[in-house]
């Protein structure tokens, strides 16, 4: 493990494959992978005030506001100073990254670009158990049994927001909040920028990246 703490972000739009990215870095240098969905499943379930304001927005359908989520991270993060880590999901907005500098210094942000008819194909065609957040494909992750949980047995759903009509407007809207979060980062010149149409093509090189900062646990060819 590197001596100096290391902090880093990876930025995407929805269906972009941050959460792959994250599990293989987490994997390959032990760095903590810190979810801002996971976070937000464990304070709806935690009962406490932070907890209950996310609710009251999911409830009727709604994005969870930039104050409930940040708050939810700043909790998380407080806990791990002393920790290197990985941030997926957070921050999404300018206000969410001005709200991570008062607490720490980012040493990486790796941006991901995918085409948008990739994006599309994706997001429409993926369905979620909602009780842990796990994520299917019908196309190329499909469950063993269609429409029910590997894990649990359970019906998975496809989101409002992932159905065809839906998945454009929500893609705009993310390029919209995330431009003068990348603006950010690359003016610190922190920024990494990968661009493909699939995870394993972008993988080796997001690899190289982390290994000139980081030693890895386990070699590339491992995945």
């Amino acid at each position: 493990m590197a001596s100096k703490v290391l902090r880093a972000v990876v930025l995407g739009p929805p269906g972009s494959g941050k959460g792959t990215v994250c599990e293989r870095i987490a994997r390959s240098f032990g760095l903590q992978h810190l979810s801002s969905g996971q976070f937000l499943r464990q304070s709806l379930h935690g009962g406490g005030e932070v907890g209950v304001l996310a609710k009251q927005y999911l409830e009727r359908g709604l994005l969870v506001p930039d104050h409930v989520i940040t708050r939810v991270m700043m909790t998380e993060l407080e806990k791990r100073r002393a920790e290197h880590w990985l941030l997926d999901g957070f921050p999404r907005t300018l206000g969410q990254a001005e709200a991570l500098d008062r607490i720490c210094e980012l040493d990486l942000v790796i941006s991901l670009h995918i085409p948008f008819e990739t994006l599309k194909d994706r997001l429409s065609a993926r369905w979620i158990h909602p009780a842990s957040g796990r994520v299917y494909n019908m196309e190329f992750n499909p469950p063993h049994v269609h429409g029910i949980d590997d894990v649990t047995g359970e019906p998975l759903i496809q989101r409002e927001d992932d159905k065809p009509e839906a998945v454009t407007a929500r893609l705009r809207k993310y390029k919209d909040a995330a431009k003068p979060v990348i603006e950010l980062y690359k003016s610190r010149g922190i920024l990494h920028s990968f661009s493909g149409t699939e995870t394993n093509k972008i993988w080796p090189y997001v690899y190289a990246l982390l290994s000139n900062r980081i030693p890895p646990l386990r070699s590339e060819e491992e995945h």
